[in-house]
């Protein structure tokens, strides 16, 4: 592979850096200045932060083309809701209310638990709200059936007296009054029957408050007023849990503010770490300032990468809010490599000529993990989810403003430093102080006031014990021949268990996820899922075509048998077979076209709710309809609505399926796809990166393996953890593809740009002259976001559950596998 030059580019790339790093340390203020003026410029966007803000769950966590969207589109356009006749089955949207669980560990059907129910139901009826000087009631906002106000179903059927439950015979999970049947399974939980179908007992009742949304200031104070109230009831008998059509929404709104405080530890915990590890005995070759500056140039990349998109108008999503915590990574991981390279040049050198060596060295290894990382943000911006399209925006314009202030500003600042240490200042007092310590003087003075020394052998800077360890015992155990079968079995090993990991990786984000963790709702979708799972969805068909329903149908007829075939189907609930039973019973004959439109006003004016089932023509005639049918939870979501949507494609007539929380589930259906496109095209755009910027088609394939094997361990793991694949985790594989190219091709680019001739020895090379940077930047990255870990909030705990992973992975690879597996395929001599 030798023989093999590419450096056509890469070297020219070189020479320009060379020349930047000599005008640069010519002229250190001006690229001092200027950054931070640009910086306060764009900074000035964050005034507009509030304005721009847009943290809208379906529109963000939802994919902005799914299927759904459109279903959902065209029911809304044919089947009109109607104000007076509100029907909770019929909703095209979540609508707009609050619900109450009520639990008990016993059964709840006895007349002391019920009654505490009726209290509560009472409670929320009466309760009085304000609003512009005028009080308003439950009955002024709730949605309507022909004038009263909707009501819960089990309440109805006790007659609002707890003491009648011992005198009515309920049947689940249908209740047959004389006058119409009741959905029970939405009012009873945990249920226990008889062979009979009767209810012998049950854990949970919930109760639906539906409101109007013609005025939503209103209703939202009274879903205020609302929780509220709820909040402070408590009953020895009952556990109480709630939830309100806006919860979600007012909860996930929580996360941001939740982990603000942890931006500045994260901060401060991250200047700590570089001073300690840039500290040096020496009292004017430490590198304190440069470590300060270092993290305070990946703060204003990220003020200015904010600024800049705010000011042109980019909503903010909660999800770029981890961003910082990003930036902050990859700005140190580059200071350190920079400040390496800086105390291998020649302390005699003028302070222009070493941060010259120091670009020609570092600024091309930096260039190519900043561009890799740019790029595939900016691939990830082709999601089909908003909330990765922000966060990968955001994230990557500021990745190039830190690279830009890292090669300005952060230049800048060390050649002021190298100036400081020309004149053999000391770093705080900047007074000039003795290389060596004059006789007489006692051991705290040498400690404090003495510095300056080099090797005089070789005109740099005295090794610091972590690269002598990597150099002297590191790099040469890790060549040894043992050692490489042992790194081959141990990747085996990683590669198997990743690889099972994978293959039980799930898909979806659970909605209560999006809440924090200290929420009301979470105690609200565990009683849910407690006691309400059996049931699923009940999923709305419609009819696109006319069709002869006056007829025995058998194209429609094959179609119903079609669904309740599925075995997640339970029953099917149709306009039409209701118009059927109607006549058996009145004896009425509908078989043909005219007799069936002569007796359909009847029976409407019977079943008003059947109206919203109907779209007629002008002319009278029915061009669309819908029917309903009833799902349980024996299958996943996913399967769930793409069985239904399947066997809507191949039934003969044309149908559509559709219920509000497909929006949601259509997620299910592109995750998986999205993300392997995405980290597919990035792995083919890091290749051609890696061939054009590192001298060695064989390095740039060891680079591109590197991401696609961190990420395969990435991937894996993280199930392992109890991470889905969803539009959170998806935002984290994205960056994980940046970064896990990092440590990897600064390994890489080092060992083709050594001059030894043996593989094992240019391995070794590299690791002495990186090794201990790349720790240091994997170390300061894990330190960064450890404190998310903390967090009440899933987004930002997954994002430091793949940063760890991604890091600790890369970090392996690039001081482990990357290094072994380059001397074992034999590449030797000089590539460049």
């Amino acid at each position: 592979m030798a023989g093999h030059r590419t450096d056509c580019i890469e070297k020219p790339l070189r020479i320009c850096f060379e020349m930047m790093g000599h005008f640069i340390g010519s002229h250190p203020w001006w690229f001092l200045i200027i950054p931070l003026m640009l910086s306060a410029g764009l900074g000035s966007g964050f005034y507009l932060l509030k304005d721009k803000i847009s943290n809208d769950i379906e529109a963000q966590f939802t994919p902005v083309d799914g299927p759904a969207k459109m279903e959902r589109k065209y029911i809304q356009e044919t089947f009109p809701g109607n104000d007076s006749m509100f029907s909770r089955l019929r909703l095209s949207t979540d609508g707009n209310y609050a619900t109450v669980i009520a639990a008990s560990d016993g059964n709840i059907l006895t007349v002391e638990s019920l009654q505490d129910i009726l209290d509560i139901d009472f409670k929320i009826r009466s309760m009085v709200v304000q609003f512009d000087n005028q009080s308003f009631r439950y009955v002024d906002v709730c949605a309507k059936v022909i004038g009263s106000c909707t009501s819960n179903d089990i309440l109805d059927m006790i007659d609002y007296n707890a003491n009648n439950i011992d005198a009515v015979n309920l049947t689940f999970p249908w209740f047959h009054s004389d006058f119409r049947s009741f959905p029970l399974y939405l009012s009873l939980g945990s249920v226990t029957i008889n062979t009979e179908s009767s209810v012998e007992s049950a854990e949970a009742i919930q109760l639906h408050y539906y409101l109007e949304e013609d005025n939503k200031t209103k209703t939202d104070l009274w879903l205020e007023s609302f929780i509220n109230l709820i909040s402070n009831e408590s009953s020895p008998r009952l556990q109480v849990s709630y939830s309100t059509s806006v919860s979600m929404q007012q909860e996930f709104e929580k996360s941001p503010a939740s982990v603000i405080y942890l931006f500045s530890i994260t901060y401060t915990i991250a200047i700590v770490f570089s001073i300690m590890t840039c500290w040096r005995l020496d009292n004017v070759r430490t590198k304190v300032w440069v470590a300060c500056c270092g993290v305070f140039s990946t703060g204003v990349a990220v003020l200015s990468g904010f600024g800049a998109l705010l000011l042109l108008g980019q909503p903010f999503v909660m999800t770029a809010a981890t961003c910082p915590f990003l930036i902050l990574g990859i700005g140190l991981d580059d200071m350190f490599i920079m400040v390496s390279c800086w105390q291998r040049t020649r302390v005699l050198d003028s302070v222009s000529d070493r941060l010259a060596d120091t670009y020609r060295e570092a600024a091309v290894s930096i260039s190519i993990t900043t561009l890799t990382d740019a790029l595939a943000l900016f691939l990830g911006y082709s999601s089909p989810f908003g909330s990765v399209r922000s966060f990968c925006l955001y994230a990557g314009i500021s990745v190039c403003f830190c690279y830009l202030y890292g090669i300005t500003f952060l230049g800048a600042c060390m050649a002021l430093n190298g100036q400081r240490e020309a004149e053999n200042k000391h770093w705080f007092t900047c007074a000039k102080i003795p290389e060596d310590e004059p006789s007489g003087n006692s051991k705290a003075f040498s400690m404090c006031c003495v510095g300056g020394r080099y090797n005089r052998i070789t005109g740099k800077e005295k090794t610091e014990a972590m690269s002598y360890i990597f150099e002297r015992f590191y790099g040469p155990c890790l060549t040894h021949k043992l050692t490489k079968a042992c790194v081959f079995v141990m990747y085996a090993g990683y590669l198997a268990v990743s690889i099972y990991g994978c293959c039980i990786l799930k898909e979806g984000l659970d909605i209560k996820n999006l809440a924090l963790d200290d929420s009301y709702m979470i105690d609200y979708y565990n009683h849910q899922r407690q006691h309400f799972s059996e049931f699923s969805c009940n999923v709305m068909v419609a009819v696109k075509k006319p069709l002869s329903y006056w007829d025995s149908d058998e194209d429609l007829d094959s179609c119903i048998s079609s669904f309740e075939s599925l075995n997640f189907v339970n029953s099917t609930f149709a306009w039409f077979l209701s118009y059927k039973n109607h006549a058996n019973a009145s004896n009425l004959n509908i078989s043909s076209q005219e007799a069936f439109y002569t007796h359909l006003p009847r029976f409407l004016q019977l079943n008003p709710m059947f109206r919203q089932d109907i779209n007629l023509t002008v002319d009278g005639d029915i061009q669309a309809s819908r029917f309903f049918v009833q799902t349980l939870n024996k299958a996943t979501m996913k399967d769930m609505m793409t069985g239904l949507r399947k066997t809507a494609e191949e039934c003969p007539v044309e149908l559509l399926v559709f219920h509000p929380a497909f929006i949601y589930y259509d997620q299910y259906t592109v995750i998986t796809d999205s993300a392997v496109q995405t980290i597919l095209v990035a792995v083919v755009v890091m290749l051609v990166v890696s061939l054009i910027l590192i001298p060695n088609p064989l390095c740039s394939i060891s680079v591109a393996f590197a991401i696609c094997s961190v990420i395969t361990g990435v991937a894996g793991f993280m199930s392992l953890w109890g991470v889905n694949l969803d539009s959170i985790s998806m935002i984290n594989l994205v960056m994980c593809i940046g970064f896990s190219v990092d440590f990897s091709a600064h390994i890489s680019y080092s060992f083709v740009s050594s001059t030894k001739s043996d593989a094992n020895e240019k391995a070794m090379d590299a690791l002495a002259h990186l090794g201990y940077p790349i720790l240091q930047g994997a170390l300061s990255t894990v330190v960064g976001v450890v404190v998310l870990s903390a967090s009440g909030s899933y987004i930002f705990r997954t994002f430091f559950k793949i940063v760890f992973l991604v890091i600790v992975f890369g970090l392996l690879h690039g001081l482990v596998f990357i290094p072994v597996f380059l001397t074992v395929f034999g590449v030797s001599g000089r590539c460049r």
